[in-house]
Parts: structure tokens; C-alpha cells; sequence
């Protein structure tokens, strides 16, 4: 593969090995947030490979840029093609809000195996960066060529060489003639070279090179040649580093370490890859959920400089705990200003605010699929009139709720999107679905919304949910309400029917596996032992607390105080 360096700037993408389905999109979104339109501005390369058919997904990507780039000046299309302006991108700065990247080299070379892709340095873009250092990219004021220190690593998928192996790796490229001097530790400048090989679903080796049990080298997977080998210098050496996953960029913000969680909590990584396919801007972003639950979500939005707004229908959820432990409390944890929260029911959004004139900028969600929290909305369970409420009682009041159909919390999710949201604004949100769910007409569509990403997470064998981002392309017609609803199912019943009821359908789904009532119990016992411990703690604390009142009374003496505290007691 030849890197023709006199037409091109061409950077290697390396993603983490998980949530596959989802590299492309996010991706696509942060460099379309920042005026890059993958296509016209930049292009990209196929992958080289030696001719065996693999359809093992890998984790890299290379784009290629006009040569202009390296100066941090991009010329992009402003609608008119022959209409050109100038911008001042920072690639690693967009790049580096991707959660899902892991580095990002600038490619020297690549090919099928180690002298393919030396070749390839020799032939494209050695020549003309050597010479001159531009590979570099730096100013007048930067450190001088000649005397940056640098190192070369050896990133090996899959796979364990052994030190002087690396170092035969390392010498392919000593041609180089690198000027200043070596130093392994935070270089000036990092050079790397990657070994591809076949990967599986949990990013190991398919074909690993060594025995699981006793480290032996297995000869005939040894002998496999590479998918592909790249070498380059590595972008985004200051503060990131080489595994930019490192940095503790996802870390710092794991639920694990929240002041307040609850059963459905949002995971940051997931999240955080949301908010990049909303396209949420720091200072500027208006952002909604109308399922806040426990903020998790908000939370990540806040981090990327929204300011935030959520809905619940749980009054409880929304105040939390105590003073402690609520949404507010998780973001004074990480120094961001707390979202304004309102309780109220999304599927009488429009009695609830002023819906006819668009707010948000996106809506990101987790929407109740009835799995470990059902959707509720206001109504009585009994369908007989709500009777109203008195004023002194209202602060403290929780309201009657009744069940909310999964397919009903998503059409009222996507009208009401198509209400609030901006023009061009971004619509974010979770489905569930069993392995029957076909996303070509069994995901809910509005006139007012177009598609842009499905996102697929398996979760089971038979289960998985889909990330879905949807842009608003036309102005809501409230004339057209009924309308929009009715035609959020493309195959009515049948489709709304997928989503509906996935609880019980992966229950029925478990027993007919194998050991399932042997499970079923062990699981009951677990519940009810859990139970009375903690009644039994309760108990306890409730009796100690008595004695301890009791104990304290001046005015109860003798065995009238042992009384008074066993009546507390009980």
C-alpha cells in the first residue's frame, strides 16, 4: 500500500475492541460537529489485507486529508462546491472526543506484512518528512527536528513477542535515521508500529499465539501471517498519550464512584457515546431528557458543556435519597452546575409547556422499556376519575400513575422530539428488542424526523438494544398530531408489538434453557434471605434507637423507662 505524501495527509484510527456496532456513527457525528463531512472533505482508505476474506470486524480506520491539513488550516466546502473557506481544526481535538477511540497515528506506511509496509515508508512518506521534518506540523517556536527525543513501540494484537523480538521488528525501520536521541519515557515524539491480526467479539486473538494453560508457542497459528501492519507517528502525544483509553477519560466518571444511582442508571461510556452522536456542543447546548431518572445522562451532557433540563414522572427519583444522595449531588461531585428538573409526564408533554415553540437542541434518552422499571404514566389504575388535590397537600403528593406501553413511551417520545427540537436539532435515544426486530420497518418513524444512525448492543443471545439517532428536517404541524402518532409503527400492531412486553418475553425466552428451575430457586432463596436480613437490621435499629431515647428521658425513671423503650420498640 503506497501513501502517496505529496497529495495527502493520512491518519490511522485505532478503536477499542467493544461496542462495534457503534465506531462508524460516532465517528461520522464528532467530525460533522466540527465541519469535517467524511466524503467531501476527507476520504477513506481500505484497510490492506493480503487477500484472505475476513469478516471479523476490525478495529482501525484510515482517512486521508488534503496535504493543507497538516497546518491545522482545513479548506471545507461551504454548500456550493466551487465555494471554499478556510477553518482552523484541531484534528486531535475533535478526534479525541470520540470515546471510542483508542489512538490515532499519522500513517507512514501500511501493508499486508512488516517488509510490505517498510516498503511502503520508503516509497511514500519518508522521503519528503525526513527531509524536512514536515511531518511534524509544528511552528517557528516548537522544539527543532534534530533534537526531539523519540521512541519506537511495538503494539502487537492478540499477541506476546518477547523483547528481542520486538527489538527485530523495531530494526525493520532503522533506515530512518531518526536525529536526536532515544527516550522511552514521554518522548517528543512517539512512533509505532502495529501487528493486525483476527480478533473475536471480546477483542482476543482468534488464531492466539500461545497455549492458554502452559504459554507455548502454537506453531501453526505462529505462522499465520498478520491482517495487515502499520507504522506512523503517534498524534495527541501531550496529556493523552499513546492509549488515549489511558487518560482516565472514562474512568473518573464510572457509576461505581456516583453519590446516587438507581436500577437503570445510564453507563458513562454509553452515555458519553450519546452525547457525541446528539452533537452536543460545549456553551451553547439546550439539551432534554424526558426519562431522567437518576440524571446519569444529563450528567454526561453537563460534562460536555450543555446546560440541562429533565422530566421525570417519580417525584421520589427526582428528590432523591436525602440532601446527599440525588442528581444534584452527582454533579456537585464532579463541579458542574446541577440541571433543572421538573416533574412531569412526558405523554402529556403539551398540557405540561409551551410546545409549540422549539427549545432543545437535542434530546438524549433512556426511555422505561419495562424491564427493571416499568413506564408509568398519570392516570388511575382503575380508570375512574383522578380526583384533584388540595394545595397544602400538593408538595408532598405522589401522584396516581397507571401502566405506560413501551410502544406508547416511544410514539410520545418521537412527537415529542419533533415538537421541541430545533431545526436540525438531534434526537438520541434507547430501544429494546428481541432477535425478531427487523430496524428496515420496525423501528418508529415521524414525518417530522429523519433517521441518521442505528447502533446495535447485544446483550443476550436473543436480546440486544439499539442506540437510535434521528434529526429534525421539518417544522411540526399541530393540525397533523393524530397523524404523526398513528403512523409512528410502519406495520402498526405487529411492530409495537416487538417492543412491548420483553420482560415477559425473555422469561419465557429462559425456561426453556436448561437449568432454569434449578436457578429460578437458588435465586428466590437468595431474595427472600436478603429480605429478612435486612428487616432484621431494620428491627435491630429501630430497638436501639428506642434505648437509647428511653435512656435519655429524665422524666421516665426505672422500669417505667425499660417500658417506654419497649414500646418504642414495638
Amino acid at each position: 500500500m503506497s501513501l502517496d505524501a505529496t497529495q495527502q495527509y493520512t491518519v490511522l484510527i485505532e478503536f477499542v475492541h467493544k461496542h462495534l456496532d457503534f465506531h462508524n456513527a460516532e465517528l461520522h457525528s464528532v467530525l460533522d460537529m466540527h465541519g469535517i463531512r467524511i466524503g467531501t472533505d476527507c476520504h477513506v482508505q481500505t484497510l490492506p489485507i493480503d487477500g484472505r476474506s475476513s469478516e471479523v470486524r476490525r478495529p482501525f480506520k484510515i482517512l486521508s486529508f488534503p496535504w493543507s491539513f497538516i497546518g491545522c488550516k482545513f479548506s471545507v466546502s461551504d454548500g456550493d462546491e466551487n465555494t471554499k473557506r478556510e477553518k482552523c481544526i484541531n484534528l486531535v481535538t475533535a478526534l479525541s472526543r470520540c470515546t471510542l477511540i483508542r489512538s490515532v497515528l499519522e500513517l507512514w506506511g501500511a501493508g499486508p506484512t512488516i517488509d510490505d509496509c517498510v516498503e511502503s515508508v520508503q516509497k511514500g512518506y519518508y522521503p519528503r518528512r525526513h527531509q524536512e521534518g514536515k511531518h511534524l506540523g509544528i511552528g517557528d517556536g516548537a522544539k527543532k527536528f534534530e533534537v526531539r527525543t523519540w521512541s519506537i513501540l511495538v503494539h502487537t494484537l492478540g499477541s506476546t513477542y518477547t523483547r528481542e523480538e520486538q527489538n527485530d521488528m523495531r530494526s525493520a525501520f532503522s533506515f530512518l535515521h531518526l536525529p536526536g536521541r532515544v527516550q522511552m519515557k514521554d518522548p517528543d515524539d512517539e512512533y509505532l508500529f502495529i501487528r493486525e491480526v483476527e480478533l473475536d467479539g471480546q477483542g482476543g486473538a482468534v488464531y492466539p499465539r500461545h497455549s492458554g494453560t502452559n504459554k507455548q508457542v502454537i506453531p501453526e497459528n505462529d505462522a499465520r501471517p498478520p491482517l495487515a501492519c502499520y507504522f506512523g507517528r503517534v498524534l495527541g502525544n501531550n496529556g493523552l498519550g499513546r492509549n488515549w483509553r489511558r487518560s482516565n477519560r472514562i474512568e473518573q466518571y464510572s457509576l461505581k464512584k456516583r453519590c446516587y444511582l438507581g436500577p437503570t442508571s445510564m453507563d458513562s461510556e454509553l452515555s458519553l457515546i450519546m452525547t457525541n452522536l446528539a452533537q452536543i456542543k460545549p456553551r451553547g447546548s439546550f439539551v432534554f431528557d424526558p426519562f431522567v431518572g437518576t440524571g446519569s445522562i444529563l450528567l454526561t451532557a453537563a460534562l460536555r458543556g450543555a446546560f440541562c433540563f429533565g422530566t421525570d414522572i417519580d417525584l421520589r427519583v427526582l428528590r432523591g435519597r436525602n440532601q446527599d444522595e440525588n442528581i444534584s449531588s452527582n454533579f456537585k461531585q464532579f463541579d458542574l452546575p446541577p440541571p433543572e428538573l421538573v416533574r412531569s409526564d412526558n405523554a402529556i408533554y403539551h398540557r405540561h409547556f409551551r410546545h409549540h415553540l422549539p427549545l432543545f437542541d437535542a434530546i438524549v434518552t433512556d426511555p422505561p422499556y419495562g424491564i427493571r422499571a416499568g413506564a408509568r404514566k398519570s392516570g388511575s389504575r382503575k380508570g375512574g376519575e383522578v380526583r384533584p388535590i388540595s394545595d397544602e397537600h400538593r408538595y408532598d403528593h405522589v401522584a396516581q400513575t397507571r401502566p405506560y406501553a413501551v410502544s406508547d413511551v416511544l410514539s410520545d417520545l418521537l412527537n415529542v422530539a419533533a415538537m421541541t427540537l430545533k431545526m436540525g436539532g438531534k434526537l438520541v435515544y434507547v430501544i429494546p428488542a428481541m432477535s425478531d426486530f427487523d430496524e428496515r420497518v420496525d423501528l418508529p418513524r415521524h414525518e417530522c424526523l429523519t433517521l441518521n444512525y442505528v447502533c446495535y448492543q447485544p446483550l443476550q443471545t436473543e436480546y440486544g438494544r439499539r442506540t437510535v439517532t434521528m434529526t429534525k428536517i421539518k417544522e411540526y404541524d399541530e393540525k397533523k398530531r393524530s397523524e404523526y402518532v398513528e403512523n409512528t409503527w410502519v406495520n402498526g400492531a405487529e411492530s409495537a408489538e416487538k417492543v412491548a412486553n420483553i420482560r415477559e418475553r425473555l422469561i419465557e425466552a429462559a425456561k426453556t434453557k436448561p437449568g432454569y428451575e434449578e436457578k429460578a430457586l437458588r435465586r428466590k432463596a437468595i431474595r427472600k434471605s436478603t429480605k429478612e436480613t435486612k428487616k432484621k437490621a431494620k428491627r435491630d435499629a429501630a430497638t436501639k434507637n428506642a434505648t437509647e431515647n428511653a435512656a435519655s428521658t429524665t422524666d421516665v425513671p426505672g422500669d417505667k423507662g425499660e417500658a417506654a423503650a419497649k414500646d418504642a420498640a414495638l
